[in-house]
């Protein structure tokens, strides 16, 4: 678990370090954390100025989302959001290396990436490495790789005040957390909530409603969320409460990074598209179908390898796990630029 190879940098002074260092991008801090911890992002390509009439809810119900959005030619606006989680590291450490990719020319193993450069440039790409910067403050390790589920779980979801883990999904019965715990894990902000579920309709956590005023001010077209999935395959899941073209553009996502994936040995999960939400308890209203109705743009988690050592499923290497963002970064950007 801590051999660490050197290209995988996920901790805060990282973070910090790049947003001293960044000359072709800005670096801005978007809110402090519950405990007064910077969310920084980084923002690449001119900004376009979009004067808005209406909310994106009130240009739907005008049947006119130019209200919203009138600007000829808008380029594309990407976000790409890592750590929401704090200990789902797979995307920062991919985030850290398109930064220096960006900024210098090369990522952090040395390597060009040219077409994702070339890509980075025709758009409005924002990054934000690590959006719980409480959480990734909180967890140890700079990766799961090869740990053990316990492990994982220890440093995910924390432990309940009589030492037992509070595991997946049972973290979620108690929202805030933090009082009932004796180990906040990395999932939770320090005032112990998980910004996946955080109250959307009324006063949030200050990182999420920071990202929920990003994704607003941006008008952004594309929102991919990078999370950890233990053992899974690569996988973009389909959100919910969203409308059937954001799905199905999900699934054609999901379709052009498996077709691109193969050729490197691996592969993405190719989601249907959902029925309509039902049931006694149905899916939750979370993060991404949220930051969707702020702004209209294409939502998505990305569910990344995590190499659990001791349970079943798919075992990925740093390398692999590197490589399947690199494919999801470029085939979402081509997306984004009608190059599909």
């Amino acid at each position: 678990m801590w051999n660490v190879p050197s290209f995988w940098k996920t901790d805060l002074t990282i973070i910090a370090q790049w947003a001293i260092r960044a000359e072709k991008g800005q670096a801005k801090a978007l809110c402090l954390s519950a405990g007064g911890r910077p969310v920084t992002a980084f923002f690449y390509g001119d900004r376009q100025e979009i004067v808005s009439r209406a909310n994106y809810s009130s240009a739907c119900g005008a049947h006119d989302l130019g209200c919203y959005t009138a600007v000829e030619g808008k380029k594309p606006v990407v976000l790409l959001l890592g750590a929401v989680h704090g200990g789902e590291t797979e995307g920062t450490a991919a985030l850290v290396n398109l930064i220096s990719l960006l900024e210098t020319g090369s990522d952090l193993k040395g390597e060009k990436h040219e077409e994702l450069l070339s890509l980075s440039k025709e758009v409005r790409l924002v990054i934000v490495p690590v959006c719980n910067p409480d959480g990734r403050a909180r967890v140890k390790p700079d990766a799961m790789v090869g740990c053990t589920g316990r492990e994982l779980r220890y440093w995910m979801q924390g432990t309940w005040k009589d030492g037992t883990l509070c595991g997946w999904p049972n973290c979620k019965k108690i929202h805030p957390i933090r009082d009932h715990v004796d180990f906040l894990g990395g999932y939770f902000t320090d005032g112990g909530v998980n910004m996946s579920h955080d109250n959307f309709f009324h006063p949030m956590a200050p990182e999420t409603q920071a990202l929920m005023d990003l994704c607003d001010d941006e008008k952004a077209d594309w929102i991919i969320h990078l999370h950890g999935g233990s053992n899974s395959l690569n996988a973009l899941v389909q959100t919910k409460y969203v409308t059937q073209e954001c799905q199905r553009a999900i699934r054609l996502l999901s379709e052009k990074c498996d077709e691109t994936a193969c050729a490197y040995g691996l592969r993405f999960t190719v989601p249907s598209e959902t029925e309509r939400e039902h049931g006694d308890t149905p899916p939750s209203f979370n993060l991404a179908s949220a930051l969707h109705h702020v702004c209209g743009g294409v939502s998505a988690v990305f569910e990344s390898n995590e190499c659990i050592i001791d349970e079943p499923g798919e075992k990925l290497t740093y390398d692999q796990i590197y490589t399947s963002h690199l494919i999801l970064f470029e085939q979402c950007l081509k997306m984004a630029l009608g190059k599909e």
